[in-house]
């Protein structure tokens, strides 16, 4: 009996070593399981592009952005300095008027300001280039020869002539003819009691793609001077900012900056072009020749390249070998000097 209870005993133990190397010999497995954050990391970012983009500054929409564009004349006088809603424009015109006064014609398509001003006088060849661009035509007063184009209708347009203290409101703080404003709300009034239309945008600029902005090339033109006269009362100055990648415009060594929010006019384009100029009276009024083309400079993240500029369907556009340059996403300040003296004399590069 004795033996037989050892005998089992060993049996038992014999049996229990065998299962446990069993167990040894196959262990087991864990599932390897992948976190959503694995998997989101295998997949490539897509990037998504916007289906609309406006004209005039290239920037992507997710809503439609054929809109008519407005243009505005504005002010340069020293004393109607510092300006409202010239932080807003797509686009800015910058041309003498008289004697060596410029004056802006501001393009609004992409951002509304909510007052723009002061609002300053037509002259012809601003109401050519707002016609090019489809644009409402905004101004307060008018030349000889701008009050022809405006009595025989040729371009939609709102004057401060007829709706002074309606439409356009004048600043207590400012004196005549440095005082004059109107407001979006109000453009937009003034078109609906006009039975403007306030669709279609106007044609787009070529722009650079994403590849294409990264491989600019050209000298480097940090900052640019342009001298429209001897006494320096309309010269302005443009500075790289590597920060942002845009421009900082000055009048003199004041930065251009608005009158309401303080905020600095920022440009991608700078594009200087050389026209004819012919004075046409006492007075010191221009024709200025905005058709023919000719040199040009093109400064865009700090590069300059000197180029061409024609006159396409009303616009003015950079042209090289016969093809448009493509222009930076962002706004553009467009700059016409007279021929004489020319690009050479007139602006200082560095």
């Amino acid at each position: 009996m004795k033996k037989w209870t050892v005998f089992m005993l060993v049996f038992l133990l014999l049996l229990s070593g065998c299962s446990n190397k069993e167990k040894e010999k196959k262990p087991v497995e864990k599932e390897k399981t992948v976190t959503q954050t694995e998997t989101e990391k295998e997949q490539p970012e897509e990037k998504t592009v916007a289906p609309y983009s406006y004209p005039l500054t290239g920037v992507g929409s997710e809503t439609s952005t054929d809109t008519r564009a407005v243009a505005v004349m504005i002010n340069n006088h020293p004393k109607a300095r510092p300006q409202s809603g010239l932080t807003k424009a797509d686009l800015v015109y910058e041309i003498l008027a008289e004697g060596d006064i410029t004056r802006f014609l501001a393009v609004f398509q992409s951002e509304k300001p909510k007052n723009i001003g002061p609002v300053r006088s037509a002259r012809d060849y601003y109401i050519f280039l707002a016609k090019g661009l489809n644009a409402l035509y905004i101004a307060h007063g008018y030349s000889p020869e701008a009050k022809k184009l405006l009595n025989r209708n040729y371009i939609d347009n709102l004057n401060g002539m007829v709706y002074d203290g309606t439409l356009f409101k004048r600043s207590k703080t400012r004196k005549a003819p440095h005082n004059s404003y109107i407001t979006y709300e109000n453009i937009l009034k003034g078109a609906k009691q006009k039975k403007y239309s306030m669709e279609k945008g106007p044609a787009p600029f070529t722009f650079l793609t994403e590849d294409e902005l990264k491989n600019i090339t050209g000298a480097d033109a940090k900052s640019v001077k342009i001298k429209y006269s001897n006494g320096g009362i309309s010269n302005s100055k443009f500075e790289f900012d590597a920060a942002t990648g845009k421009y900082k415009r000055f009048s003199g060594d004041e930065q251009t900056v608005d009158l309401e929010t303080k905020d600095p006019v920022l440009v991608d384009n700078i594009f200087i072009v050389e026209a004819k100029h012919r004075l046409i009276d006492s007075y010191g009024r221009r024709e200025i020749d905005l058709e023919s083309g000719g040199k040009a400079y093109l400064l865009q993240k700090g590069k300059v390249n000197q180029v061409e500029w024609k006159n396409k369907n009303g616009e003015i556009v950079p042209v090289k070998n016969g093809a448009d340059v493509p222009l930076v996403q962002g706004k553009t300040w467009i700059n016409v000097i007279p021929t004489n003296p020319g690009l050479e004399k007139s602006i200082s590069l560095d």
